[in-house]
């Protein structure tokens, strides 16, 4: 019963640890401090979770925990943590923050879903079953975020329309403005990129534990991360590079159509993604 609540925690510290990672995604886009600050407290309260573990481990096992490779990997995902907060405080270097949590966010992952660190094998097969849940889970939430932004970018293709012609009426005052649709289609799309991002990382520590021989260029390991690039790569053309207005709008637009053939097309295709596996 001991085991199963410290596994729990383990859990709950992978939920807050995303969390936290998505915050600083925002952050790193918008240079927005309060998810800044928000995303700082969440992982630091991980970090007080991770040391608390790491005591406790030392206490009963009477050693300093690196001895074998599950040990080594979560001081090694302490020891990021630690070092994320200290240049969060310090040195405010949010570029590598953010990608520095990206990899303990993995690193984690792999500690707390690895199914050779439990003795009963019971356990070690519902954690995995709960790994594969947790990764469908944020993928489908990622693919609502960008099914919501394409209907934002559509409406604005819309509203667009009407303006250039002049249509005055009903329906152009019932679509809101401009600058505001496109504002909510560029916000969704940062929180379905970062989502995107951790499912992966989940989705293929899943692969590595159930599926040792799995074909990496199956169709959907291949589409899903053709989402996350193009997706990305929106995003970079809007932070980086300046584009907006209706020629990002339909680069979100025809966007979307590579996330309907992921899900719909190269699901049927693929030698391993159904929802009963």
């Amino acid at each position: 019963m001991f085991d199963m609540y410290f596994t729990r925690l383990h859990e709950l510290t992978v939920i807050l640890y995303a969390l936290s990672v998505l915050l600083y995604f925002v952050d790193f886009l918008q240079q927005n401090r309060k998810a800044n600050g928000i995303a700082f407290w969440l992982l630091a309260f991980v970090w007080v979770l991770q040391t608390v573990f790491l005591i406790l481990y030392m206490i009963t096992t009477g050693r300093f925990p690196v001895l074998t490779i599950f040990e080594g990997l979560y001081f090694y995902a302490w020891v990021l943590v630690t070092l994320s907060l200290i240049i969060n405080r310090l040195l405010r270097v949010d570029f590598i923050v953010f990608f520095t949590n990206i990899l303990g966010f993995g690193i984690i992952v792999i500690h707390t879903f690895a199914p050779m660190q439990f003795e009963s094998t019971i356990m070690a097969q519902q954690l995995i079953s709960e790994l594969l849940l947790i990764h469908i889970t944020m993928a489908i939430l990622s693919y609502g975020a960008f099914s919501l932004s394409f209907v934002f970018s559509l409406l604005y293709l819309i509203q667009y329309d009407l303006l250039k012609r002049k249509k005055w009426g009903t329906r152009l005052l019932r679509i809101s403005d401009l600058s505001k649709l496109e504002q909510f289609s560029y916000i969704l799309n940062i929180i379905g990129v970062p989502m995107l991002i951790l499912s992966l990382i989940l989705g293929i520590q899943w692969a590595f534990l159930k599926l040792p021989n799995m074909i990496w260029y199956d169709p959907k390991v291949l589409g899903s991360f053709s989402v996350l690039i193009i997706y990305s790569f929106i995003l970079y053309l809007r932070t980086r590079k300046g584009v907006s207005g209706k020629k990002l709008s339909l680069w979100n637009v025809a966007s979307f159509l590579i996330v309907l053939i992921n899900f719909f097309l190269f699901g049927q295709l693929s030698s391993f993604h159904f929802w009963n596996s």
